[in-house]
């Protein structure tokens, strides 16, 4: 692991564990503020009659252990995409700028919800990040390319060789003959 992201990663995942263990420890205070989010995922997601503080202490409890993962180099690209998701809802949620009452606080509630966008885009990025090593798209890409190279080298190579045969037959054929007419003409 380079020395960046040996730095970058705890940074990162400082904000999500912080807001994850808020939410998680206390689900109650940010009920009210997911509810209406999560009316609006209940039916699609199959959620039931769960309340929304125990959704607010498990999204929380996802997003703190992740952002542990993810901070110490463990499933980075796993952990990085369920801080991701455990983070959009929050943010949609908590600082729904536009139902803010008055200017200053809408400016505030803006401010802190393109914080969190900004937050779950630098996770979107860690969720791709290879670490300079191939991807498995590239990987699948270079094997494809090194299997059509490798068969137009086997087909070089056979025609090499079928070539050679026939040459050395022909030789073959032209020396028989030739030692046929010499013991017909002792």
């Amino acid at each position: 692991m380079t020395i960046m992201r040996r730095l970058a990663r705890p940074l990162l995942a400082a904000a999500f564990v912080d807001q994850g263990v808020q939410l998680a420890r206390r689900p109650g205070e940010h009920a009210e503020a997911w509810t209406p989010v999560v009316e609006r995922v209940r039916q699609p997601l199959g959620l039931g009659d769960r309340e929304v503080s125990s959704l607010v202490r498990v999204d929380g409890a996802a997003m703190a252990a992740s952002a542990l993962l993810f901070g110490l180099g463990r499933l980075p690209r796993a952990s990085a995409l369920v801080m991701a998701a455990s983070l959009a809802p929050a943010a949609a949620s908590e600082h729904a700028f536009w139902r803010a009452d008055g200017v200053d606080e809408r400016k505030r509630q803006r401010t802190l919800f393109l914080k969190d966008l900004g937050l779950v885009g630098a996770a979107l990025v860690s969720v791709v990040d290879t670490e300079g090593r191939p991807g498995l798209g590239w990987r699948s890409r270079r094997a494809a390319k090194d299997a059509g190279r490798a068969s137009k080298a086997a087909g070089r190579l056979a025609r090499r060789e079928a070539r050679h045969a026939a040459h050395t037959a022909g030789r073959e054929v032209r020396l028989a003959g030739h030692r046929a007419g010499d013991k017909v003409g002792l």
